[in-house]
């Protein structure tokens, strides 16, 4: 059991990720209360269904349009100070939206215009946030941290709300903005207490990042572009989980918001637990990451035809789970895969397809419900997912990656061979990267593709200080 839990929780291990994890813990809870307070806000001021759905477009439209951008931005400058700013940022505009709805001054086109701006923060700052992970725990737990951050973010958006309608209720909505702003404040102060001799910050050298080069370099690995695929398709119908529950509470099980919220809370709960058991793997492969995504998409399917509310509770615990378990592995999936340099471009694309295309896919599966009905929208979203892994398995990947000659690899987990620094290895025709030297045996194996044919793959220790 113990060693369960270390396993689970051993990117905790680093000083470092520590404080950046209680801290987040903190941001992502003011965040989700910010979320709701925002709605409710709208929906005073407008008394508009549509209007609180225009809030969320206009924080996400910018990573659609300008995520990309970001980041070039994370792989040009020092992440740590960036996020710094961004958090510092973010902590200004919640200010803004306090005083404004303190001062009785507050329109609906302030509160649109602060959440274009918060959207245009998160354009670099999730590029960034992805691309530090693994500049304070390492290449070895890379992926429980990318997991354990995914149960963070889920348990603020369980607790967030609920917090969020108790402090309404208590003192007025302006608060809960100006309890946001100060837990910004708490990354910003996680962030310059950090120690600066652990971190493995990225050397920045040559030419600027171009977004176009990041955009050829994931496409040329099969790795990730396997995996951008499914994100895309996931990111863009499966995610819309608002759109879907609200629907179903209120179109199908003829239910109010408290129904509604209530799904969201169960669902809450599944996706908690989908992040442990993703933190809980010490690896992730293409082929989790194809099994997470066909599995999610079957789930979506049957969800849908559930008959009663409730199996469609039971349900969402489950579907939460893989669906947060798919994100995890994948996210950290493509970060394993991708060279420092271009990983915060790299992750852009990552943040769009999740985040950014909530905007173009909200408002299909919600015509397909309103022509249809939720069922079928989910269904649709499911069967897509499901198709997609499907074929992406036919066509082989999963089985390996071919990666232009040169496979990168990971550093052994083991404390007794020292700390190694990821580096690349000479694959088929490839080009050697530096010098190697042969241990006992291999640290690790990789089944990769070299013109066509699977190989093994051994990674060594390379020569210290050559």
């Amino acid at each position: 059991m113990r060693t369960a839990l270390r396993r689970t929780f051993s990117a905790l291990d680093s000083y470092n990720y520590r404080l950046l994890f209680v801290s987040e813990l903190i941001s992502h809870t003011g965040g989700w209360m910010q979320n709701m307070a925002e709605a409710w806000l709208v929906l005073t001021l407008t008394h508009s269904g549509a209007a609180v759905g225009a809030t969320f477009a206009f924080r996400f439209a910018p990573v659609l349009l300008f995520g990309l951008w970001g980041g070039a931005i994370a792989d040009r400058f020092d992440r740590r100070t960036v996020l710094l700013v961004t958090q510092a940022a973010a902590a200004v505009l919640a200010v803004a939206l306090w005083l404004v709805v303190l001062l009785g001054v507050a329109q609906v086109w302030m509160v649109f215009a602060l959440a274009f701006a918060v959207g245009l923060v998160t354009v670099v700052d999730q590029p960034a946030h992805h691309a530090f992970v693994e500049e304070m725990v390492g290449r070895d737990k890379l992926a429980n941290a990318v997991a354990l951050n995914s149960a963070v973010l889920n348990s603020a958006r369980i607790s967030g709300p609920a917090i969020a309608g108790l402090l309404i209720a208590a003192t007025s909505v302006a608060w809960v903005f100006f309890v946001n702003a100060v837990s910004y404040v708490a990354v910003v102060i996680a962030l310059a207490a950090m120690r600066r001799a652990e971190l493995r910050p990225l050397r920045h050298e040559g030419a600027r990042p171009r977004v176009r080069e990041g955009i050829a370099y994931a496409w040329s690995i099969t790795e990730i572009r396997a995996t951008i695929v499914l994100v895309g398709v996931v990111g863009t119908l499966v995610y819309n989980f608002p759109t879907f529950l609200t629907l179903m509470a209120s179109e199908t099980f003829h239910g109010g918001a408290g129904l509604a919220g209530l799904l969201m809370a169960v669902l809450g709960v599944g996706t908690v637990l989908g992040a442990l058991a993703a933190a809980h793997r010490a690896r992730q492969s293409s082929r989790t990451v194809l099994l997470a995504a066909a599995v999610l998409g079957a789930s979506m399917l049957g969800i849908g035809a559930l008959p009663s509310k409730a199996l469609f509770f039971v349900a969402l615990v489950p579907v939460g789970a893989i669906a947060v378990f798919f994100g995890a592995t994948a996210s950290a999936h493509m970060q394993m895969w991708s060279r420092p340099d271009y990983r915060g471009r790299v992750m852009a694309i990552y943040s769009l397809l999740t985040l950014g295309m909530t905007v173009v896919g909200g408002p299909l599966v919600g015509w397909i419900s309103q022509h249809w009905s939720p069922r079928i929208s989910m269904g649709f979203a499911g069967a897509a997912t499901f198709v997609t892994a499907a074929a992406l398995r036919l066509a082989g990947s999963g089985r390996g990656a071919e990666v232009g000659g040169v496979v990168e690899l990971a550093p052994t987990a083991d404390a007794a061979l020292g700390d190694l620094t990821h580096t690349h290895a000479p694959v088929g025709d490839g080009p050697p990267v530096g010098p190697y030297l042969e241990v006992d045996g291999p640290l690790r194996e990789y089944d990769v593709t070299v013109h066509g044919e699977l190989v093994e793959v051994e990674a060594h220790r390379p020569h210290v200080g050559e």
